[in-house]
């Protein structure tokens, strides 16, 4: 999947957050936004997901050289950030099943499976809000690492992560991700050392 962003910008009341920014981020690919706190990288992401509207400019979803409605490009873009919450009354294996409702695994993958993968069998019968941070982390990068995607947005990926955590981290996109488009918001090279490009959001003040 290809995000071909021409001349966005961002502003909430009378401050803008970014301008002029036009970027490509083409398949199969990875990519770093970084910038100092209060820049816009989480922002910019939010509006590459269709979570938040651009206030100028545009932005276009392609797969496969064809333009998505956003219906259509919102099932092909999975999301990992500190301030997405959780169903914590759910245990992981509810909260896996209901994720599951609406966009699928990767094949080959199930529930079960990606429990495994990320080494929370123990935990798995748990309510969430009995979880660590760490152990949450975990939670979240599974649900978009492992649904079946075109894109992964990355706010922050290692947030509360242990240097296990980090190491499964990094393993999670060696063995997943080929193939997708891959962008990560963040200021440690630890989080994006994997990513080719890096754009940095001072660009678009």
């Amino acid at each position: 999947m290809r995000i071909k962003l021409s001349e966005g910008g961002k502003r909430f009341n009378r401050e803008w957050i970014f301008r002029k920014a036009t970027l490509d981020f083409t398949p199969a690919a990875a990519c770093a936004i970084t910038g100092p706190n209060g820049s816009g990288k989480s922002t910019l992401l939010q509006c590459i997901s269709g979570m938040l509207r651009l206030s100028e400019g545009s932005i276009v979803h392609e797969a496969e050289g064809k333009t998505l409605d956003p219906e259509q490009a919102y099932r092909q873009v999975s999301y990992c950030a500190p301030y997405l919450d959780l169903v914590e009354e759910m245990t992981l294996l509810e909260f896996l099943e209901f994720h599951r409702q609406f966009k699928s695994w990767l094949d080959g993958f199930s529930d079960a499976g990606i429990i495994r993968a990320i080494g929370l069998e123990a935990a798995a019968g748990k309510q969430l809000r009995h979880y660590s941070s760490g152990m949450r982390q975990r939670v979240k990068l599974a649900q978009a690492i492992f649904s079946r995607t075109g894109v992964i947005l990355l706010d922050e990926p290692c947030s509360n992560l242990d240097s296990k955590g980090i190491e499964l981290y990094h393993q999670l996109i060696r063995d997943h991700t080929q193939g997708r488009l891959v962008i990560v918001c963040s200021n440690d090279p630890v989080e994006y050392s994997f990513c080719q490009q890096v754009v940095n959001m001072q660009e678009f003040k």
